[in-house]
């Protein structure tokens, strides 16, 4: 891996992850909750820390840091779990109408990533942003809040229910920030 790429334990970093083909998964229900599963798992045994956070239909923003700096491997088996749990549910899903789509998109995006493996989840073009100033924290924090708003799913922040502007968010914080 790359130095650019690394993490370390001295800091909060913003960190994106997005569905290959910005395909909007998570608009079903059972699949946000088996990447709130996930993420909660990681905070509870990997040491994940979370400061802010929303989930999109295709793709997932939040501040994190992590005490045993361990943040880049942690980040790495997260979305490599959510990625085989979540295309195993959508094809065990037979409410699932757009099944044979996504799995097709996912398949090509797998057959054209240097992997080369059968399907592709998540985009490999997502990596930690080292927040090293107070502006750069509050720039992200009001970014990942005002994300739903700006694409017109909600009229306040506080209004998405996968976000930590949300008082009843699925996903406990580590503290607000």
């Amino acid at each position: 891996m790359s130095e650019k790429y690394k993490t370390h334990a001295d800091g909060l970093y913003f960190v994106s992850f997005s569905v290959a083909g910005w395909i909007d998964v998570f608009t079903r229900k059972i699949y946000q909750e088996l990447l709130v599963d996930s993420i909660t798992y990681c905070q509870q045994h990997k040491n994940l820390k979370i400061y802010c956070y929303c989930i999109m239909p295709s793709h997932i923003h939040f501040i994190t840091y992590s005490e045993n700096g361990e943040l880049s491997h942690t980040l790495r088996d997260l979305k490599a779990y959510t990625a085989k749990q979540i295309l195993k549910a959508i094809e065990e899903n037979p409410q699932e109408s757009r099944k044979e789509w996504m799995l097709h998109q996912f398949e090509y995006y797998g057959s054209i990533s240097p992997q080369k493996q059968k399907y592709q989840f998540w985009k490999h073009d997502n990596h930690p942003f080292y927040l090293y100033t107070p502006n750069m924290i509050k720039q992200k924090v009001d970014y990942i809040h005002d994300n739903p708003v700006e694409a017109g799913f909600v009229n306040q922040p506080n209004e998405w229910r996968l976000s930590s502007a949300n008082e009843q968010s699925p996903i406990n914080l580590t503290e607000r920030i």
